[in-house]
């Protein structure tokens, strides 16, 4: 017969007995509490094994012990900072991949952000950046796994694949009701790190999408052709920082001195003195001092902040856009046995002033939000004119024949404003009628700051 009282006893007996036999039987449990508050880093090193050796001989499934020292270094590098980490064999050698420019995923760049998986920005002409990933976006799953308490480099494992193979992660984005699931095929990332054209007026534009082992290379030879095609010194340029998650210290302190006449381009502070570096601009070689407008957003990130930061305290640019994402600390990566590396935070960075951008960004010296001016096109706006005013004069008519003669007037200026647009048609690059320009609303504002700039000068000169 059933006995709710003496089952639950019966029960309750059987548990304490099983607690009891797993704690003689092991002889650790009771030394390891103990050592737990002894602070040495002996005894938190016995600690340690202990807990490892219980686990080999106690859990309920045999492990592997390389996979549990694994897991044991990735929880211990979690708990420093969202940079930090291990990177077994595989994940090592995708890392010098991503430096060179070339691998197979999706073209995100993360971060852990508030305890959530976070993208610092889609990379540019990837499958994420195609899909309308944004930066901000919050990954809640990638396919059917739950990216809490995930770190970076398993994140990052579960994206990459084969070309032409699918995989679903599941946003969350401001404005965002519910979350959402984007599917995308992986493709061969293959990222180029700068883009250029001329613009308007013999303005050049410059994009950097990252910055890797070549950069520096790369945009020697833009600007090379931008002077090239514009026959003669550019009257300014636009350098395009947005998206760009950063990349190699040193590409971006090569960037930098492009455009720095002299002094200080950025340093770093950390424990050890290999850590404690300052990079300053060399002597020769550099731009002419042109107007120069760096376009930047959430976006930007590490090393992109490095160049903005060190123009901006420079005066060499004005920085325009929105607050960039604040990642201030350099990561270096150290070689260890079996092929496998630790990315470490070992520094933070700061700007010639002295400004640390960890966790703050840059901010602009004008801050301009993008405006999707296709959706503002479809509403054309209202101005209102003299001739829509209740009352107005009407114009005066004149005489017949002086009216003939206007209209003889007006068509042969009308035929003149046609050969002059034909003129400027041959004289002026395509870039005008690009649809970026036409789109990109703080490109249209960079383009008429510099444009602006040009005239102010002409008028200072005159008066």
């Amino acid at each position: 017969m059933f006995r709710p009282g003496k089952n639950r006893k019966l029960a309750l007996g059987v548990g304490i007995a099983l607690l009891l036999a797993v704690i003689a039987g092991t002889g650790a449990y009771r030394k390891c509490s103990a050592k737990e508050g002894g602070g040495g880093d002996y005894e938190s090193i016995e600690l340690f094994t202990d807990v490892l050796s219980i686990v080999k001989k106690s859990y309920v499934e045999e492990v592997d012990t390389k996979k549990l020292i694994y897991g044991a270094i990735n929880g211990m590098l979690a708990s420093l900072d969202p940079h930090s980490s291990f990177m077994p064999p595989d994940m090592f050698k995708e890392l010098k991949i991503d430096t060179k420019g070339e691998f197979g995923g999706l073209g995100i760049e993360i971060t852990i952000k508030e305890g959530m998986l976070t993208v610092i920005s889609p990379i540019e002409d990837t499958p994420a950046f195609k899909a309308g990933i944004k930066a901000g976006d919050q990954i809640l799953k990638i396919n059917d796994k739950f990216t809490k308490d995930m770190n970076i480099m398993d994140a990052v494992k579960l994206m990459r694949g084969p070309k032409g193979t699918k995989v679903t992660i599941t946003i969350m984005r401001d404005g965002f009701e519910r979350p959402k699931e984007f599917t995308l095929t992986r493709d061969i990332i293959q990222v180029k790190s700068v883009k250029y054209k001329m613009l308007e007026d013999g303005i050049g534009y410059v994009r950097v999408a990252q910055f890797q082992e070549k950069t520096d290379e790369y945009l020697i030879k833009a600007l090379s052709a931008l002077k090239e095609e514009n026959k003669g010194p550019l009257k300014g340029l636009v350098l395009d920082l947005r998206n760009d998650p950063g990349g190699l210290l040193d590409q971006a302190v090569k960037v930098s001195d492009h455009f720095i006449a002299e002094g200080l381009i950025v340093y770093t502070e950390g424990r050890e003195p290999d850590s404690k570096m300052k990079f300053s601009a060399k002597k020769g070689g550099k731009e002419p001092a042109y107007p120069m407008v760096v376009l930047v957003n959430s976006g930007s990130a590490s090393a992109s902040e490095i160049v903005a930061g060190a123009l901006q305290d420079h005066n060499r640019a004005v920085i325009m856009g929105t607050q960039t994402f604040g990642k201030g600390s350099v990561q270096t990566i150290i070689p260890l046995g079996e092929d496998s590396g630790l990315r470490l935070t070992t520094a933070r960075y700061y700007t010639p002033n002295g400004r640390s951008i960890q966790a703050k960004g840059i901010i602009p010296d004008i801050t301009v939000e993008q405006v999707d001016l296709q959706a503002s096109e479809k509403k054309p706006a209202m101005h209102i004119r003299e001739k829509d005013l209740d009352h107005h004069f009407e114009p005066e008519d004149k005489p017949t024949e002086d009216k003939a003669k206007d209209k003889a007037k007006e068509k042969d200026k009308d035929k003149e404003k046609e050969k002059e647009k034909e003129k400027e048609k041959d004289k002026k690059p395509e870039a005008k009628g690009d649809e970026q320009l036409k789109n990109d609303y703080q490109l249209i504002r960079a383009l008429d700051l510099l444009k602006g700039w040009e005239i102010l000068q002409k008028l200072n000169k005159t008066s």
